[in-house]
């Protein structure tokens, strides 16, 4: 996990803490003097859950982390879940450690197959000691979540390695003759007018099996499969409108064609270790390289260019 995707997370879990833990914590004050009262601690929970934003279920546990009221929710009490032992619980780990508030990692719910998480807090005497907890799971769905997405998809070069059985059978396989392979020079201009003057954006070229995917700024939530008879003439063109270089593009028009070049030329560099399929955003500048080892490779379009076909060559795509 990239540290921009880590670090969106951990602000959206800061903000989903301040937004539940002042209220859990006046509960849990709440509940302090009726802890040994089953029947009471089922009352003042059942009110809660009314009020409590967004709770899920919501129930009481004993200072070593077994529950003694019921488990309430907007719909029903489930009062056999009474004496279950919730101590060995991954959200509960940290709560014998000292810590007063807690809010889990993400999991599946066992009941409704959705992402959830719990809440935790200490529940303590006038005298300051732990006498219990309160617990409260949430279904993400429900959660406010922040309005716009700040994380980025990070350009440093990223190795993923594919399949095993691929990879350990890799010297016995050479690369076929595809159709597209034939009529690369025409695909690829072709490819690179879509690009520069049809609104596309970003492409995905499968050399192996002769068809490309693409996305157009018009309709950007759609991506469209371009087989070989489609590929093969240039009146493909004619069923996209002009539109000017996308504004929100990054990579230098002039460095398509250099890009695609470099495509043909990892395609054919050998005949057991090959590319089979590549693709470019002209938003994020993304390269995308799928190898015949099925190793694959993302990369910024400049340190692809940096590199050259040497790079690849030396086996740096099965590393």
């Amino acid at each position: 996990m990239s540290t921009d995707l880590k670090q969106s997370i951990k602000e959206q879990r800061e903000l989903l803490a301040s937004l539940l833990g002042v209220s859990l914590l006046n509960l849990a004050k709440d509940l302090s003097p009726i802890i040994k009262n089953k029947n009471l601690i089922n009352e003042r929970l059942s009110k809660s859950c009314k009020d409590l934003a967004y709770c899920k279920n919501l129930y009481a546990l004993d200072a070593d982390g077994v529950q003694i009221s019921s488990t309430l929710n907007h719909e029903k009490i489930d009062h056999n879940a009474f004496g279950r032992n919730r101590a060995t619980r991954p959200y509960m780990v940290d709560m014998f450690d000292g810590e007063e508030f807690s809010l889990s990692d993400s999991y599946i719910s066992k009941n409704k197959k959705r992402p959830s998480i719990t809440a935790v807090q200490v529940i303590k005497n006038d005298k300051g000691k732990r006498i219990g907890f309160l617990g409260v799971d949430y279904d993400l769905r429900e959660l406010p979540h922040m309005q716009n997405i700040i994380y980025q998809e990070p350009a440093q070069w990223r190795q993923i390695k594919g399949d095993p059985s691929i990879r350990g059978g890799l010297f016995s396989q050479e690369r076929t003759e595809s159709l597209l392979d034939n009529k690369m020079d025409d695909v690829l201009y072709l490819m690179e007018e879509l690009m520069l003057e049809h609104g596309v954006y970003h492409c995905q070229i499968h050399f192996s099996s002769s068809r490309a995917t693409i996305w157009h700024v018009d309709d950007s939530f759609v991506y469209r499969i371009l087989t070989m008879e489609e590929l093969s003439t240039p009146d493909i063109c004619l069923a996209y409108p002009r539109r000017p270089y996308f504004e929100r593009a990054i990579v230098p028009s002039l460095d398509i064609m250099h890009i695609f070049d470099l495509f043909k030329a990892l395609r054919f560099m050998d005949e057991t270790i090959y590319l089979r399929s590549a693709s470019l955003n002209l938003v994020n500048g993304m390269i995308g390289l799928n190898f015949s080892c099925d190793g694959t490779h993302y990369l910024s379009y400049d340190e692809f260019q940096e590199k050259g076909v040497e790079f690849w060559l030396t086996g740096n795509e099965d590393k």
